[in-house]
């Protein structure tokens, strides 16, 4: 069975890692997709984005990342998917996840959205958090894999400098 596990994964967090990796475990293939989004302003490139995942996950050989655009049961059709990943760290997350499923549900029946309730220790985290800690100077080592910090930091050192 495959697995889509969608999102923007700007950064990827350890979150998301967990998710990703206890999937791993359960489908024969999970697909890490990066949605292209016109509508935000990323921190990084999707392939950035696509380059950090697939150097997270090299060791899962049953997980392949990609990129798609569009509506992800599309995507998932397109893919020969039958789930959908996803995480949920609080009741927002599960009143915001839920109303996604059931109009994923209404579009294709063929296709079922699969909840993970968050690890404890991440159930604080999201790629939102990160930039808010990193944009600020903070550390972010605890909260992204350690090739992602170095990317971050990197990259609001550069727009620090832009802007001054």
């Amino acid at each position: 069975m495959i697995a889509i596990y969608p999102g923007s994964f700007d950064p990827i967090t350890l979150g998301h890692l967990d998710i990703i990796q206890r999937g791993s475990r359960l489908f024969a293939q999970v697909i890490v997709a990066v949605l292209r989004n016109p509508n935000k302003t990323p921190l990084f490139t999707v392939q950035k984005r696509l380059e950090q995942i697939r150097v997270c996950t090299k060791h899962l050989t049953n997980v392949e990342v990609d990129a798609f655009a569009g509506l992800t049961v599309n995507y998932a059709q397109v893919r020969g998917a039958q789930v959908l990943l996803r995480g949920l760290r609080a009741i927002s997350d599960f009143e915001v996840e839920l109303q996604m499923a059931h109009t994923n549900k209404t579009l294709s029946h063929e296709i079922e959205t699969v909840f993970f309730a968050t690890s404890n220790e991440y159930s604080f985290l999201s790629s939102s958090v990160v930039k808010e800690v990193a944009k600020f100077g903070g550390s972010v080592d605890h909260l992204v894999p350690p090739h992602v910090a170095l990317d971050i930091y990197q990259c609001y050192a550069e727009n620090h400098r832009i802007s001054n």
